[in-house]
């Protein structure tokens, strides 16, 4: 049975979101599968961990002199406060390039503070703002240290995306990876829950130096991959060290844990319609059926356990509560 996330009005069921998930050990052994682990679908930008990962490999982070701060940025998808878009310009400036090389386009930040001051003072968005700024950036660090073009880095016939899918291909090992245009306009590569969740059991292992750092610099810097109160941020503070998690569009997520019982796992979560309201909570649910946080980590996270829903009066109506029903 899958995970199911119940919208409740008063004491009665008003909808349910359905999330399939699977969790994986070492050499891909399927430890927990709930729904289908086969399930086809994009991986979004649970995926920039591995992007990054590419460009540390091919020395790209270390040519451009970026720091462990914006690494970590590199592999979030940000709520574009000023430590996020002052981060991100300054990995511009130490290429030499400024906004208009950008290639990911822009949108307003989506942390609501900074949204309303920006509307307040007449302030327009740019794509320092774009939630993948700080990947967009290090795809320029990769541009310029593979050729001298750095135009149309967005493509995939690009050096900058070939030297990221082959990468992904080759820590997947998969030879055929489909994709597709992501909200960015990077391509996404579409693969099944269990084949992410191995991807993220690979970061957690850490056994190729360029993943180690990556994970280390996502657990150095958690604000840095969400932003205030977003839960990847919170997640990675919480578990202090010992695992990562990474968001996607259309409510997908990839989580690296280090465990007593299993060794270093990896997790893959989908909520089939996309829906992330149901996401944080379907998780949760997920990681306490597990028993894979303890009870400090827990009571961190406590508030993405019920989602309680109030109407314009601030009248509770309802709550989002997740159940696995074998």
């Amino acid at each position: 049975m899958p995970i199911g996330c119940r919208v409740t009005r008063g004491d009665l069921t008003e909808s349910i979101h359905v999330a399939y998930a699977v969790a994986v050990a070492r050499n891909g052994q399927v430890i927990f599968s709930t729904g289908d682990p086969n399930y086809l679908t994009c991986i979004r930008s649970s995926l920039k961990p591995f992007q990054a990962a590419a460009s540390v490999k091919v020395g790209a982070v270390d040519a451009a002199g970026f720091d462990e701060k914006e690494l970590a940025l590199m592999c979030a998808s940000h709520k574009g406060q000023d430590m996020h878009t002052s981060t991100a310009e300054n990995m511009l400036s130490k290429l030499g390039l400024s906004v208009e090389d950008y290639e990911c386009g822009s949108h307003y930040p989506s942390d609501i503070d900074t949204r309303h001051r920006m509307i307040r003072e007449n302030e327009g968005m740019n794509p320092l703002h774009n939630n993948c700024s700080g990947k967009h950036a290090g795809m320029l660090a990769l541009a310029k240290h593979l050729s001298d073009d750095i135009s149309l880095y967005i493509q995939k016939d690009h050096p900058v995306q070939k030297t990221i899918m082959e990468y992904v291909k080759d820590i997947s090992g998969l030879e055929e990876i489909p994709t597709e245009i992501d909200g960015c306009s990077a391509p996404t590569p579409f693969m099944t829950l269990q084949t992410i969740a191995n991807l993220f059991q690979v970061l957690a292992a850490g056994i190729q130096p360029e993943l180690k750092r990556v994970f280390n610099a996502m657990s150095s810097f958690p604000e840095m991959v969400g932003g205030t109160g977003h839960f990847d941020s919170l997640f990675i503070e919480s578990l202090n060290k010992r695992g990562v998690t990474k968001v996607g569009g259309e409510s997908i997520r990839g989580i690296s844990l280090k465990t007593e019982e299993h060794g270093p796992i990896g997790i893959a979560i989908k909520v089939l319609d996309g829906n992330f309201r149901a996401l944080p909570i379907a998780t949760m649910k997920l990681l306490e059926h597990m028993q894979l946080l303890n009870e400090h980590e827990l009571n961190k996270l406590d508030k993405f356990r019920t989602n309680i829903l109030t109407n314009h009066n601030g009248i509770e109506t309802g709550r989002i509560e997740a159940y696995i029903d074998f």
